[in-house]
């Protein structure tokens, strides 16, 4: 059996972010969310991964996983020259995943749950032709929806309905025959152009097949936006975080709680309140940190407070009395503004957002 993880699409929601990079990138906890994707697939087993990719982000995504020994996998990269929906990024996929069964993971979904149980499940179910996983959410017009029969099975599946059949949403993480390029040579494109990976299942079915699903009672999260990012990053640092102090810590500093201080890392006359983490290299000096704050490799904050933040590597927050609620990129500089009468001074790039206090 062999995964697929989705790794293309522009990102638009994230940008600035993601003008330079790529949003399966952005870290949580320090860690790209590709990376737990690819946890979640090699822990079930599957070590023949796709990766599909953007040519705009396809090379930073490339150097980010590299080969996948890292992983403990094997991974090949593909490349979808348009964003043309999810089923088509399975039909660009065709060649590489030939008559294996396979997992299709979006790249930028974090889910709580492991997926090992629904993997073993549906290989060693020869009757099931498709695989869902499903999660209640309260807003189910803004995700694709499945109607389910009192036999348990996924009966049909509709993208972003405006008079939804149930609350159970598509979670991201789906698997599959091969059947399913047959239902895709089938489909049309969407109103919005796209060959939905709704619609594939739907056809699935529609020809015969079975399609089953896993309940998911975890957390499970989008990390396309500002603030899903930093609910994804508490959720991690609530969750998985386990304290470790590996870099430096003055006398005169102070941990509270569960903190992870990388290699490298330098706290000085500073306090750190967990959950919270500071990377390999960053220097904290007259600061206080946390909780529920990343602080990334080689980022230096000097004289300020942070709470509730992500701040990417090679930034620097002085004279700061307090940021909270943020999401900084890589190499970033915020100081005290030098402008007289109060007043803001800023050098900011297209679609950046600026929040002012009143």
């Amino acid at each position: 059996m062999k995964g697929l993880v989705l790794a293309g699409g522009s990102g638009t929601r994230l940008r600035p972010l993601t003008h330079t990079g790529a949003k399966q990138l952005v870290p949580v906890a320090n860690r790209p969310v590709l990376f737990y994707v690819m946890d979640n697939l090699v822990d079930a087993g599957i070590e023949e991964i796709g990766v599909i990719i953007a040519p705009e982000t396809g090379g930073e995504i490339r150097d980010a996983l590299g080969d996948g020994s890292a992983f403990g996998a094997r991974f090949t990269f593909i490349e979808q020259d348009r964003p043309s929906g999810l089923a088509h990024a399975v039909a660009t996929a065709r060649d590489y995943l030939g008559d294996s069964d396979f997992v299709m993971y979006l790249g930028d979904n974090l889910i709580g749950t492991k997926i090992k149980d629904s993997v073993d499940t549906f290989r060693n179910d020869p009757s099931l032709s498709a695989w869902v996983m499903l999660k209640e959410v309260p807003n189910p017009s803004q995700f694709g929806v499945a109607k389910i029969d009192d036999d348990g099975k996924v009966v049909g599946l509709v993208e972003k309905p405006a008079d939804p059949p149930s609350n159970l949403a598509l979670v991201g993480i789906y698997m599959f025959r091969p059947s399913v390029f047959e239902a895709i040579s089938q489909i049309e494109p969407s109103a919005r152009g796209e060959l939905e990976i709704t619609d594939a299942i739907q056809k699935v079915i529609d020809l015969g097949g079975t399609c089953r699903f896993a309940h998911v009672t975890s957390w499970w999260l989008d990390t396309g936006k500002k603030d899903d990012m930093l609910l994804a990053n508490d959720t991690v640092l609530d969750d998985w975080l386990e304290g470790c102090i590996e870099g430096d810590v003055d006398e005169e500093s102070q941990i509270v709680g569960r903190v992870r201080i990388e290699a490298g890392a330098s706290v000085t006359r500073s306090t750190v309140r967990g959950p919270a983490i500071i990377g390999a290299g960053a220097q904290i000096v007259d600061s206080r940190i946390g909780p529920f704050t990343t602080i990334g490799k080689e980022v230096v904050v000097d004289h300020s407070r942070i709470d509730h933040s992500v701040v990417m590597e090679a930034s620097s927050i002085s004279g700061i009395p307090r940021l909270e609620d943020s999401l900084i990129g890589k190499r970033v500089k915020v100081g005290p503004s030098a402008a007289r009468h109060g007043g803001l001074s800023l050098m900011v790039g297209d679609d950046c957002i600026i929040e002012s206090p009143q």
